[in-house]
């Protein structure tokens, strides 16, 4: 027998604050949206940059601490694995979309939102040796 292999691993800045809900049965899940870039140089030497979104899905703990911890802008490191649904909206419309169904996530970058830190501030070093 086989076995196959679904993992994702992403590296970007939430597009928008988290929004957590629960299930009718009560599990908290956290809903965001991740932008990645990549950049490169086409034959010509002109520098090209992309970005790909994607949605994000966190359940029960991790919800909590993303819909705790994540703001709009943070750097984020998400591991998980992809799923795609498939639904009918009120008009008869078939949809489908892929989302990465997250089971850790890292906080990177500065703790602190951008607009906190103004350049007067001293900085102090996390380790004072």
């Amino acid at each position: 027998m086989s076995r196959g292999l679904n993992k994702v691993m992403i590296i970007g800045h939430l597009g928008r604050d988290p929004e957590m809900r629960y299930t009718p049965s009560g599990r908290p899940v956290t809903t965001f949206s991740v932008a990645t870039n990549r950049s490169w140089n086409t034959a010509d030497g002109e520098r090209r940059t992309d970005t790909e979104w994607f949605n994000v899905v966190a359940w029960n703990k991790l919800a909590e601490i993303c819909n705790q911890y994540l703001t709009k802008g943070q750097q984020v490191y998400i591991e998980g694995r992809l799923q795609s649904r498939r639904w009918e909206d009120s008009t008869g419309t078939k949809h489908t979309s892929v989302e990465v169904v997250a089971n850790e996530m890292i906080m990177l970058g500065d703790r602190r939102p951008d607009e906190e830190i103004s350049d007067d501030e001293p900085v102090e070093d996390e380790f004072p040796f």
